[in-house]
């Protein structure tokens, strides 16, 4: 039967009736003008009129920078804040009682609602007073150079989320990270070493390993390079023994003659630009790179002052010492992360806290000394902590020995110093137990705005455009730069 003849129920309304009553109406056109006053309708797509162009050399950022390279030594896994940056007397005067509000656990079996004070003493150090533990006798010595920051939030309690938030500022994968964003903004000082590398630690990797240094939707170019925890930190640097010396130039040479000639006929291949990059940058590293880090040509003092002389230090200050020789070669941003979650200390606090604190807090320290000392603290940013801190309360409530705290993102402490943050402060406050944040709350897109100000970029103009969409480190939502713990 035609069309045209076939008889519709009374009411009935198909979609070809719909679209023939409406198409010349003013129905269309009145629906449009009111999804527009409501801010409801997408944005027209805007069609690139010229090809981008990625690349890795050094760019201006939208007003004056204070900091050029960051160091981010992530502590994955949750430091303690009440036994470790923010002292509540609060919690010894309630030892045992039960918890005086709501708490969020992330591991009901083990909860408890006993109050579980600070397990070590705090004392004030340096000029400015700031009260520290008796774990981080090193980071004393350097008080003044630091501002501690009592009052993160991420406000999502499990590892993963918290962590992704921190670093990449969405609680989802795929988003890219700091480093990322910071080379994609400014490109690097070098062209013979990588822009972003990620130091991992020699008993395994971290949590959501390659996702903390991940480009996500930027183009691979920006991200970051993993450099082995024991030699050869770099795989793979030495050619072998017959393409040495000109036999390799020349061939190098070809191989890019090569490239170029493919690139140009894939000129929209982002891919493919930044694969051949990395070739060239690889080729340079084969003597940058080792002499980067080869820590042995430093002095018998620096190497004792980041503790290399002994084992139990020697990891964690071999790194932070190729840190700062990195930063000192112009490479934008380095990471110095822990195995795993390594500071979740849900169980057995009491014996596991003071040894990670032990093997990080005099490498740590010896950094700030070290940047201080040779001119380079202005201008590298140098951020510690984890994603997330720990409840008041006893978890695991099996005797002083196994006891432990479940997670709390709620309100825990980060430390800053150098690339234009003002030294010997403490700023924001937690509540009398030490669980939540009152005052000066800083949420991680905060955090991540302060950053990108400190490095002359502004966290609304900093935009990569991607399937019709303007993305941002703080993901388009509202973010406000810390002014007041800027020097």
């Amino acid at each position: 039967m035609h069309p045209a003849n076939f008889a519709l129920p009374a009411g009935f309304c198909s979609r070809r009736h719909f679209l023939r009553a409406s198409a010349f109406g003013l129905g269309s056109p009145a629906l449009m003008w009111l999804l527009q006053q409501d801010g409801l309708l997408a944005e027209p797509a805007r069609p690139e009129l010229e090809l981008r162009k990625f690349d890795l050399k050094p760019k201006s950022g939208h007003h004056p920078a204070r900091a050029r390279a960051m160091i981010s030594i992530l502590m994955i896994g949750g430091p303690s804040q009440m036994d470790l940056f923010d002292p509540k007397p609060e919690l010894k005067r309630r030892e045992g009682q039960k918890f005086p509000g709501e708490l969020k656990f992330d591991n009901v079996g083990q909860a408890s609602a006993k109050v579980l004070p600070g397990l070590w003493e705090f004392k004030k150090h340096g000029q400015c007073g700031t009260e520290l533990s008796e774990l981080l006798p090193h980071l004393a010595t350097v008080v003044d150079d630091i501002c501690v920051i009592r009052s993160t939030q991420t406000g999502v309690n499990n590892h993963g989320q918290s962590l992704y938030a921190l670093t990449s500022g969405r609680v989802t994968t795929g988003a890219p990270t700091i480093g990322s964003w910071l080379t994609f903004a400014l490109g690097s000082e070098t062209q013979e070493l990588p822009a972003f590398m990620a130091l991992t630690h020699p008993s395994g990797a971290p949590l959501l390993a390659g996702d903390n240094w991940s480009n996500g939707w930027l183009p691979s170019l920006y991200q970051g390079t993993v450099i082995r925890p024991k030699e050869p930190r770099i795989l793979n640097l030495d050619p072998p023994e017959h393409l040495r010396g000109v036999a390799q130039e020349r061939q190098l040479a070809f191989l890019r003659e090569l490239n170029r000639e493919h690139l140009e006929q894939h000129p929209a291949e982002l891919d493919l630009d930044a694969r051949i990059t990395s070739y060239e940058i690889a080729a340079k590293m084969q003597t940058a790179a080792k002499e980067a880090m080869d820590v042995s040509s430093e002095s018998e003092a620096t190497r004792k002052l980041y503790g290399i002389d002994k084992e139990l230090t020697r990891d964690y200050g071999t790194r932070c010492l190729i840190a700062r020789r990195l930063v000192e070669r112009g490479v934008r941003f380095v990471q110095i992360i822990n195995n795993g979650q390594s500071w979740d200390h849900h169980s057995g606090i009491i014996k596991a806290l003071p040894d990670v604190c032990a093997k990080s807090d005099q490498p740590v320290a010896a950094l700030i000394k070290d940047l201080k000392g040779r001119g380079l603290l202005d201008s590298t940013l140098v951020h510690w902590g984890g994603e997330m801190g720990r409840l008041p309360v006893i978890q695991n409530d099996l005797g002083r020995e196994k006891v432990g705290r479940d997670h709390n993102t709620y309100g825990f402490t980060i430390w800053l110093a150098g690339g234009g943050i003002k030294g010997g402060m403490t700023f924001g406050e937690t509540d009398e137990f030490g669980h939540k944040a009152v005052k000066d709350i800083v949420t991680h897109h905060d955090y991540h705005a302060t950053l990108l100000h400190l490095f002359g970029l502004d966290h609304t103009k900093l935009i990569y455009r991607r399937a019709g969409r303007e993305l941002s480190l703080t993901d388009n939502k509202p973010a406000r730069i810390v002014k007041e713990i800027l020097a």
